[in-house]
């Protein structure tokens, strides 16, 4: 870079001696009868122009040779340094004092300019970077992203962010030895700034009320002192107002998970306590009436006993799904025999209801893990049962398609808006129509993870008044070569 500089310097020498050249050569050999006085101004313009262009000391030189060309060629006696009249040495120092002076006040003025430029860019960026730093990607680390973004904004590689909460740093070029994290650990937490002008270093606290937040570090030229100050602002009110966010976000997930624990409970106490005053009654109704009763009582509580039976299979669930402890024993079965066992256990629940079932015996016969698959046909066989009018039929249909079997359970009830669709699935959620219909939200949550842990897909179809129909798909046991029983 200080060689580049060089070369440019001597460039605009060259130049600015070729340029008082030139007027030289003008004035002695195309236009030889002109007085001093315009030679002189001629000088001075061209002297202006090169203070203007290129800078001061170009413009001081260009006045020492711009002088001793005005003395040589065109002041008595020509052609040498001497001067025969005095009052030509009054004019030579006034010419040189004035294309100093001029060419000093010239450069001055295009320093200011250049200095202003400067200044308005930095605010246009600090600007830019205000806003790229109120829409950061809250996926990633906040002190990495706000090193990126500072580092796009003012066009430099070398800059690195220390995070003092996660006592970790951030750099945009891991590569660049020159930031020591030991320095910015440092003053983070002695809140002093480093600068270093011989390589171009800045090493700035941030903090915000006094509390140290991190620090930040810029290598290269070309940002000014005041713009490295309001980086370092910016980027403190950054990391603090996304410390805050998260503390809030963090607030807001307990106080839903204790709302959901809470929603959770009451379903569950209300689940639990309608089958179980059901089964107190009978129970004691079987000790106080006659035998001939004793079958339909027996039946009820049989009944409720399944019910509580299953509410607790899906609350474990569904804590087991949430730990991540879902293990699958898969062997072959047929759709048939899935869909035959799962009906079995439902069979009081579909006393009177009309079921048909579409399952082909020659189906192949798919790998899974029988009981959750179970587990699953059932939740939405009683989803069915609960949201459709006891008159109206239920279809089980079980068909190949490429590799899977898709088996599907489909219902005559009100439907599901099409806005809640994409809800359906989610864990305690339930459609708003629900109010009134028992259920405690997990059903439908636990039978996605179950047929997702399988490799296979579950979705709905359903409008609203046209009834629903879930759909699962399960892999093909390939080595079947056809149904299998077991």
């Amino acid at each position: 870079m200080l060689e580049q500089r060089r070369i440019q310097t001597v460039i605009r020498l060259g130049g600015s001696l070729l340029i008082l050249a030139g007027i030289t050569f003008f004035y002695r050999r195309v236009i030889t009868d002109v007085n001093s006085t315009t030679v002189a101004l001629s000088f001075l313009l061209a002297i202006l122009g090169v203070a203007t262009a290129w800078g001061l000391f170009e413009a001081i030189v260009s006045s020492v040779a711009g002088m001793l060309c005005f003395n040589f060629f065109f002041l008595p006696p020509v052609g040498t340094f001497t001067i025969a009249d005095p009052q030509n040495w009054v004019a030579l120092f006034a010419f040189l004092v004035t294309a100093v002076v001029a060419s000093n006040l010239s450069a001055s003025v295009k320093r200011r300019a250049q200095e202003a430029t400067r200044r308005q860019q930095e605010v246009e960026r600090l600007y830019e970077l205000s806003r790229g730093l109120m829409l950061l990607d809250k996926q990633s680390p906040m002190a990495e992203e706000i090193g990126y973004r500072i580092a796009q904004v003012f066009r430099i590689t070398g800059v690195a962010v220390y995070d003092h909460a996660k006592d970790r740093v951030y750099r945009t070029d891991p590569a660049n030895p020159s930031i020591s994290e030991a320095k910015l650990r440092d003053t983070a937490l002695q809140g002093t700034v480093f600068h270093d002008s011989l390589s171009k270093l800045s090493v700035l606290p941030l903090s915000l009320g006094g509390k140290p937040i991190g620090s930040l570090a810029i290598l290269g030229g070309g940002i000014s002192d005041t713009a490295v100050n309001a980086i370092g602002n910016l980027a403190a009110i950054a990391m603090e107002r996304a410390r805050v966010e998260e503390a809030a976000s963090r607030m807001e997930a307990v106080r839903q998970n204790e709302e959901m624990k809470s929603m959770l409970l009451d379903a569950l106490a209300h689940e639990f306590k309608t089958p179980l005053t059901s089964i107190k009654v009978a129970a004691s109704s079987i000790l106080d009436e006659e035998r001939g009763l004793y079958r339909e009582l027996a039946t009820i509580i049989d009944e409720e006993a399944d019910r509580l039976n299953s509410l607790v299979n899906e609350t474990i669930w569904m804590a087991r799904i949430e730990a991540g402890d879902l293990h699958l024993h898969k062997s072959p079965y047929s759709a048939a025999d899935i869909v035959s066992r799962s009906l079995e256990k439902l069979r009081i629940l579909l006393k009177d209801r009309e079921i048909d079932i579409e399952v082909a015996p020659t189906l192949p016969g798919v790998l899974v893990d029988a009981e959750l698959v179970g587990l699953t046909l059932r939740q939405l066989v009683t989803n069915a049962l609960k949201y459709s009018n006891p008159e109206s039929p239920i279809t089980i249909r079980a068909v190949p398609q490429d590799a899977v079997v898709k088996i599907s359970v489909k219902d005559c009830g009100p439907g599901i808006p099409k806005a809640e669709l994409q809800r359906i699935f989610e864990r305690y959620y339930r459609v708003k129509h629900e109010d009134g219909v028992p259920g405690t939200g997990m059903g439908l949550a636990i039978a996605r993870n179950i047929i997702l842990a399988h490799g296979g897909e579950i979705w709905v179809d359903s409008s609203p008044e046209q009834g629903s129909e879930f759909s699962f798909t399960l892999p093909i046991a390939r080595s079947s070569g056809g149904p299998q029983i077991s």
